[in-house]
């Protein structure tokens, strides 16, 4: 991991994060779910997902003020709707959650910096953080997801039979 940038963290405009705050929960916590999912489920070890068994846990994002809360079912992540208690509680700043997933900062070094909270149970807490720091993921490369690459990926497909220039071997006039 790259060391903590020099530059200032930025921190959402607390105007922004009310306006966010405005939104439904459930909506939000379908679609982290649906990244946990896809990548992360199916490479955690036997011993994390019976260890996370219908343990309820949240994502709190302070300055956007989003709760997502979520819990594993022993085959997949399942979104929650807001639950009043949770397992485990994991906070940051919008910018913090940002430079983990993008493997540009240390769990460790934000949360001895008081920037990542965790509360509830601290052995969950403990067993999330050693097994995502046990996974091979891809950092989160913004760069991937700027509008022409989006595009790209829903570029040119090949044709399917009766759709195009040709049908029964003759050319549409």
């Amino acid at each position: 991991m790259k060391p903590s940038s020099p530059f200032p963290r930025f921190v959402l405009p607390p105007a922004v994060g009310s306006l966010l705050g405005l939104l439904p929960a459930y909506p939000g916590s379908v679609l982290l779910v649906q990244a946990l999912n896809l990548n992360l489920a199916r490479q955690l070890p036997a011993d994390v997902c019976s260890f996370l068994l219908h343990k309820k846990l949240r994502i709190y994002v302070r300055d956007a003020h989003l709760t997502f809360d979520f819990t594993w079912t022993g085959q997949r992540f399942s979104a929650c709707p807001r639950l009043q208690a949770t397992d485990l509680a994991i906070s940051a700043n919008a910018h913090d959650f940002m430079r983990l997933a993008q493997r540009r900062e240390d769990p460790d070094t934000l949360f001895f910096s008081r920037r990542l909270a965790m509360e509830g149970d601290t052995e969950l807490g403990l067993v999330v953080k050693n097994a995502l720091d046990a996974l091979e993921l891809p950092a989160l490369d913004l760069q991937q997801w700027t509008p022409l690459k989006v595009l790209a990926r829903f570029g040119p497909r090949k044709r399917t039979a009766g759709i195009g220039p040709r049908e029964h071997g003759r050319e549409r006039t």
